[in-house]
């Protein structure tokens, strides 16, 4: 069972997993872009496998402007050591739907490959949630790569619904 042991708004959270070894849920920051490249490319599909950069600071422009973004924030996992063990992305889009409330869409969750099936995606994923009742979104909303079996998995057990089939167009 999964217990929190310590909120706190400016930092984060700290959580502790099933092996008593506590996780840190906070904002990313430049500091922690090394590693979240590394998790993320780590777990690239076959439609971004060629398509990602090799050197980590080449996404320093992209992290910059999606952490000053008002509407979007970028989270690290990070644990006892502080290396980063997971990351992802919360997006609050605006609509007219549900008398105006906005929806959250959390984007870009991975674990790291050592760390997946320790907790790790839960307690992000219940983070995730947490912000989204705080920001008084109707809902949660994600799309999952129909190549991650184990992610949907994953979601369903976490109660998400496949409520809908989902299209993408690469431009690049």
């Amino acid at each position: 069972m999964l217990r929190r042991t310590n909120w706190d708004e400016k930092l984060g959270v700290t959580v502790e997993r099933r092996e008593k070894k506590p996780i840190r849920i906070e904002k990313a920051g430049i500091n922690h872009l090394r590693e979240i490249v590394a998790v993320i490319n780590a777990g690239a599909t076959r439609v971004r496998k060629d398509k990602e950069f090799d050197n980590w600071q080449d996404y320093s422009a992209a992290f910059e402007a999606l952490v000053q973004a008002p509407e979007a924030d970028i989270y690290v996992a990070l644990d006892e050591a502080g290396d980063v063990v997971g990351t992802y992305q919360i997006h609050f889009l605006k609509g007219l739907a549900f008398m105006g409330r906005p929806r959250a869409e959390i984007e870009s969750v991975h674990v790291r490959s050592d760390q997946r099936g320790t907790g790790v995606g839960r307690i992000m994923m219940d983070h995730a949630e947490d912000l989204a009742r705080k920001a008084n979104a109707c809902m949660v909303q994600l799309t999952s790569n129909r190549e991650r079996d184990g992610s949907h998995h994953f979601y369903r057990k976490l109660g998400y619904d496949q409520s809908h089939l989902g299209y993408k167009k690469m431009l690049m």
